[in-house]
């Protein structure tokens, strides 16, 4: 019977101290508590003006596994706060055009997540998507801050958005 008391201690205590998540993955309870007044701010539709790498203007980065960051300039982003889905679409004439339906939120950590799914797909069964941090938010536009690796150092990528007339 102690025998048996031990053993559900040591479980539960392993449960317990289970490890976070890596930032890709965005099924953590990080989701769970929302910024529901900056999602509410970020309502509507976006166009992506700018990418920049301040202090590193000459790397090259493949954002959100999908093309070149300068591809996504002029890119089309619409937000729906009250069920966190969306649409992203390249339209850039000089890289290859995408389209996808988004599901994001903003959780009290002031983090956006960003799932990006194929057609049909629902978004449970998406289990990796982006965490980039969300700055500068006014009624006409925010920034999505992604970090990056380069040679060992951590840079920042930001996305500048303006709202869509």
């Amino acid at each position: 019977m102690k025998k048996g008391i031990f053993i559900c201690l040591i479980a539960v205590m392993f449960f317990a101290c289970k490890s976070a998540s890596s930032t890709s993955s965005t099924d953590t309870t990080l989701s769970k508590k929302l910024d529901r007044p900056t999602q509410v701010a970020l309502k509507g539709n976006w166009v992506l003006t700018n990418v920049s790498y301040p202090g590193s203007d000459y790397i090259k980065v493949n954002s959100f596994d999908l093309a070149d960051s300068k591809c996504f300039i002029g890119s089309t982003w619409s937000f729906i706060s009250n069920n966190n889905k969306g649409s992203m679409a390249l339209t850039s004439p000089s890289c290859t055009g995408f389209s996808s339906p988004i599901v994001w939120s903003i959780n009290n950590q002031g983090m956006f997540i960003l799932k990006i799914l194929d057609a049909g797909e629902k978004a449970k069964k998406v289990r990796d998507g982006y965490l980039l941090k969300v700055a500068g938010v006014t009624e006409s536009s925010f920034q999505l801050i992604d970090n990056i690796n380069v040679g060992g150092q951590v840079k920042d990528v930001v996305y500048q958005f303006q709202r869509a007339n």
